[in-house]
């Protein structure tokens, strides 16, 4: 089977869960036999053609973003994209099936399946009216959601990582609850299983010191990731836990904000912002975490809960969105109240307090992550819809047209 799939994400150009997605997902896909060519934007160096086995991944020089607003330049990225597809095409032949990820890629998506009568299958991982928490603010966020509308309509199916996630499609774009599939995301716990056998002693210490129990966030520093919510939530932890530090790593427009924050509730000391850290830094600081917490607004699945459940680190989320379907309450994990800081600061104090009952929920998610969300499966269910969209599509008058 060949697949044209599209993304406006792919290593080294990697901005979110949608980037770490299709990092993962396309080895695993072509490990299983797939003749997949990736179709992205060179935003972030890596050569122009790449190829490993049945992987191809082709990336497109894109104009210059200092031309356009931001909705044109995606526009216009598109175009680009859409050409790169033809060439394939020419050069190997059509696909069988393509899959586009997300609206940044619905225009080449959409209008290379009209062109050439091939269905589209589509992943949503994110809704604009979903980080709005229901609302729409702003041009932008109008076009952005009639976009993501369209990309749903024109898709044979839609693919999205939680039930969520599904719920949101019938609510925002009255998406067919049958049109849809769920299906999680996944990782890769071999990256800590390596680390396993490493003194991570001195690692540690250069941002605890052994007596500190280290409270630990990684993603973007946005306001859907609630970290405001985690410095409210400091002065509570810190009042019956002295020894908890807090390592919050990452970047975004939140982060100077926070910064101002804990310097006003007087926990600034105690809060180590480390800005961005490199996969091998963020991997050790999983495991040498004694508590990873997510206390998300919104958040459609939740792969940074993932992670840390792979490294065997006790997590801590707020019960909203994906995150409430990957960790479940006092079995894999400890779920609070969204938006709440004393639910969270709870939900911290009790893990903190109580290490061997934090470490058996960590021992239980570990096997979960091993049972449920591994690649290899995820890539067998998502071949499984390909299949599926093909034969339905060769049975219909529309391939036909």
């Amino acid at each position: 089977m060949r697949v044209y799939m599209f993304s406006w994400e792919y290593p080294p150009h990697v901005v979110g869960g949608l980037g770490k997605h299709i990092m993962e997902l396309a080895p695993a896909l072509a490990a299983e036999g797939v003749e997949l060519h990736v179709i992205t934007p060179q935003l972030s160096g890596g050569t122009l053609e790449e190829e490993r086995g049945k992987l191809f991944v082709h990336r497109v020089r894109m104009p210059r973003m200092h031309e356009y607003d931001f909705l044109s330049f995606v526009q216009e990225g598109n175009v680009h994209l859409l050409q790169q597809a033809q060439c394939i095409l020419d050069h190997v032949g059509p696909p069988d099936v393509l899959h586009g990820h997300d609206w940044l890629v619905s225009r080449a998506s959409v209008e290379f399946k009209h062109r050439q009568r091939i269905p589209l299958v589509a992943t949503i991982h994110a809704t604009e009216r979903g980080r709005g928490r229901g609302r729409l603010v702003g041009q932008q966020a109008y076009a952005i959601n009639g976009t993501e509308w369209w990309l749903t309509y024109e898709a044979w199916r839609v693919i999205c990582a939680s039930h969520y996630m599904a719920g949101q499609l019938g609510d925002y774009f009255a998406t067919p609850p049958d049109k849809i599939e769920v299906i999680p995301n996944g990782i890769d716990p071999a990256r800590f299983q390596a680390l396993e056998q490493e003194d991570l002693g001195l690692f540690r210490r250069g941002y605890a010191t052994p007596e500190e129990k280290i409270v630990f966030y990684v993603g973007r520093i946005v306001q859907e990731k609630g970290l405001q919510v985690l410095v409210e939530a400091a002065p509570r932890v810190l009042d019956r836990y002295p020894q908890a530090k807090f390592i919050i790593s990452g970047t975004g427009m939140l982060l100077d904000t926070l910064r101002h924050r804990a310097g006003e509730l007087g926990v600034y000391e105690r809060i180590y912002f480390t800005g961005f850290v490199p996969d091998e830094v963020r991997d050790r600081l999983y495991k040498v975490a004694d508590v990873a917490v997510f206390p998300s607004i919104y958040e459609p699945f939740g792969i940074v809960a993932l992670e840390a459940m792979a490294a065997g680190t006790p997590v801590v989320v707020a019960e909203t969105g994906g995150l409430a379907n990957v960790v479940q309450h006092a079995e894999t994990g400890i779920t609070v109240y969204p938006g709440d800081a004393d639910s969270l600061a709870w939900g911290i104090l009790h893990t903190l307090e109580h290490p061997l009952w934090a470490h058996q929920r960590a021992k239980n998610a570990y096997h979960q992550v091993l049972e449920q969300y591994n690649w290899t499966s995820i890539a067998h269910r998502t071949i499984q819809t390909y299949k599926r969209v093909r034969r339905e599509a060769d049975e219909s008058e529309w391939s036909a047209q």
